[in-house]
């Protein structure tokens, strides 16, 4: 599974270099920054200690995104209306099971005075969070990735244990599907409904993918 590190819109060039830098230790090879020159500046440099050739620049975050499978969107904000979060420790062993499966996935920090906007936050597929006990949390954007990328390296280092080929587009062909099917039933205005299937199918495992897909597939053929 190809695995990214995303930056949105980072200010700070010694965050980008320190970001760069932990990830890199960590055995992640591929940053993409999105709307932000912070990276070009020296000091970016200086922080990577030889990491800087991994990065490639967007200038959106869905066009980072384009070429991703599963999204994963770190927030410590509790204003979305997306609800299903999950701790880094849980994260890895959601990401262990989509790695046997899914062809690529992505990690999304915000920037460092606000985070990431909602609908930047809706591009993602599961939404995570550091629990931390100050009443003002913050980590410092290098330190975040550091945490994420420390927690997630087994990823990099251990293949695959089953033989099956990753099927890319899965989860997005299932939530596209999903959403043409609540507008055939003219339920598409129902932001409950909505927003409570495409939260839930960030957390579906490989079989239960393949099995909504065989339903849909029935429902798609009654309908017609």
């Amino acid at each position: 599974m190809q695995f990214f590190i995303v930056l949105v819109a980072p200010a700070r060039p010694k965050n980008v270099g320190a970001a760069a830098r932990a990830m890199k230790t960590m055995g992640f090879h591929s940053l993409r920054i999105v709307d932000s020159q912070a990276q070009l500046e020296p000091g970016a440099r200086r922080v990577a200690h030889g990491a800087g050739d991994i990065l490639t620049c967007y200038p959106t975050l869905a066009d980072a995104l384009a070429d991703v499978d599963f999204t994963v969107a770190t927030t410590a904000r509790s204003r979305a209306r997306f609800h299903y979060y999950c701790t880094p420790t849980a994260l890895l062993g959601l990401m262990q099971e989509k790695q046997q499966w899914v062809g690529s996935a992505a990690l999304v920090f915000g920037r460092e005075d606000s985070g990431l906007t909602n609908d930047e936050l809706a591009l993602a597929d599961i939404l995570t969070g550091v629990p931390m006990q100050a009443d003002y949390p913050s980590l410092n954007l290098g330190q975040a990735v550091m945490v994420y990328c420390y927690q997630l390296a087994q990823l990099m280092q251990v293949q695959p244990e089953t033989a099956e080929a990753a099927q890319a587009g899965q989860l997005v062909a299932l939530r596209h599907r999903l959403e043409k099917l609540l507008v055939t039933l003219q339920v598409d205005d129902d932001e409950k409904l909505r927003d409570w299937l495409l939260q839930r199918i960030g957390l579906l495992q490989q079989r239960d993918t393949a099995m909504l897909h065989t339903l849909l597939h029935y429902i798609e053929k009654a309908l017609k």
